[in-house]
Order: structure tokens, then C-alpha cells, then sequence
């Protein structure tokens, strides 16, 4: 259980929930995260090297339906991986409209702008999109979820994400138009994949710790 200024948390119907750690949370939310952040990245360039823009385009929307498909049967949250493959839906119409890799990899630089848009909205509104993605890593009680104390934590979390994928989309977009494609792949991921671990690895720990109680004053 997760102790704190709430209490216990507990499962709405089920009784209560196995106690969260670092190592359980990370473990069992990071095969998702890696399959989503790397393999449609990892389909286009290879598509874009064997057989050109309109195969890197292809390549990658197929992983990205074979993603969702996997998710849906796993039973993730459903509307976020709906909106995900919508998301892939209109970058691959817009990748095969204009034949061109430059554009279809701005649609996913300026959707990652969205999304940091969107975490640092959510914080205004006090309706933290943090929080709404932490339930696919752990099951949090639909009670819980509007305390006060379950909204700032992930409050500033959600401030923390929406200024790390600005910053992400910012540079990307720069590599993108000055340096061409490859330079923009080995950005992606010199820049996503060790620092998007590193963020999510502060994220599970700031939670626990939080929620946990553990900084609370003696």
C-alpha cells in the first residue's frame, strides 16, 4: 500500500493495492514505453534506407498498428493509445501527400510540441496529464486521483515534461532543417531515448517518494 496525507491507497473493488516500488513500476511500464519511442522511428529509417520516404512511411505505420494492436490486447488505457495511432494516422497522410521525409518528421516534431503544450496545460487546469499516463503504469483509485495531494505531485511533473518535450522539439526541429535526416535520427535518439529514461526513472521515483510520505516533515 502507499501511505501518506490520504491514507492508504486502495483498489476501488478489488482491496488494496500491492505496495509500488521503483524496480516493479519501471519494470513493468518501460516494454511499452521502448516499443512506442523507438520501433516506428527505428521502421522509418530503415524503410527510408532500403526503398525510400514512401516505405519509411509505410514501415512505420505498420509498427505503429501492430503497437496499438498489442497495447488493446494487453489492455492498456484505451484513449491514449486511440489517440497515438490517430496521431500516426495524420502524420502518415501528410508524410505520403507532400513525398517528403523532412515533412513527415516535422508532423512529429511539432506533435511532440503538442504534447508538451498539452502537460503544461493540464498543470495550469490542475488536471495533470502526468497523471492520467501514470495509471498505465500502475493502478491508481479513481478516488485518489482527485486529491489534492495526487494532483500536485503530478502537477509538477507534468510542468517538467511539457518543458523537456519543448525543449526536445525545439532542437530536433533545428538538426531537422539543417542537417537532414540522419542528423534528426541520431538526435531523436541521443536526445530521446537516454533522456526520456532518465526523466521517467525521476518521475517513478519523485511519485513514490511523494506519495509515499517520505518527505514529509517529522
Amino acid at each position: 500500500m502507499v501511505h501518506g496525507a490520504t491514507g492508504t491507497i486502495e483498489r476501488d473493488d478489488d482491496g488494496s493495492l500491492t505496495e509500488p516500488s521503483f524496480r516493479g513500476i519501471l519494470l513493468g511500464g518501460l516494454p511499452g514505453f521502448a516499443r512506442e519511442g523507438f520501433l516506428p522511428l527505428a521502421a522509418f529509417y530503415a524503410g527510408l534506407k532500403l526503398s525510400g520516404t514512401g516505405a519509411g512511411i509505410g514501415a512505420s505505420a505498420a509498427v505503429s498498428v501492430l503497437i496499438y494492436a498489442h497495447e488493446r490486447r494487453a489492455g492498456r488505457e484505451g484513449l491514449l493509445v486511440r489517440i497515438s495511432l490517430a496521431f500516426v494516422a495524420v502524420q502518415t497522410i501528410v508524410g505520403l501527400l507532400s513525398h517528403s521525409a523532412t515533412v513527415y518528421l516535422t508532423t512529429s516534431v511539432l506533435g511532440n510540441a503538442v504534447w508538451g503544450l498539452a502537460f503544461l496545460g493540464s498543470a495550469a487546469l490542475r488536471r495533470p496529464l502526468a497523471g492520467a499516463l501514470a495509471c498505465a503504469w500502475y493502478p491508481f483509485p479513481t478516488a485518489f486521483r482527485k486529491t489534492p495531494e495526487f494532483k500536485r505531485v503530478f502537477g509538477i511533473e507534468s510542468i517538467v515534461w511539457g518543458l523537456y518535450l519543448l525543449g526536445c522539439s525545439a532542437l530536433r526541429l533545428a538538426v531537422l532543417l539543417h542537417s537532414g535526416v540522419g542528423g534528426f535520427v541520431v538526435v531523436s535518439f541521443l536526445t530521446g531515448t537516454p533522456g526520456t529514461l532518465a526523466l521517467v526513472a525521476w518521475a517513478i521515483w519523485y511519485t513514490i517518494r511523494r506519495l509515499s510520505g517520505e518527505d514529509d516533515p517529522a
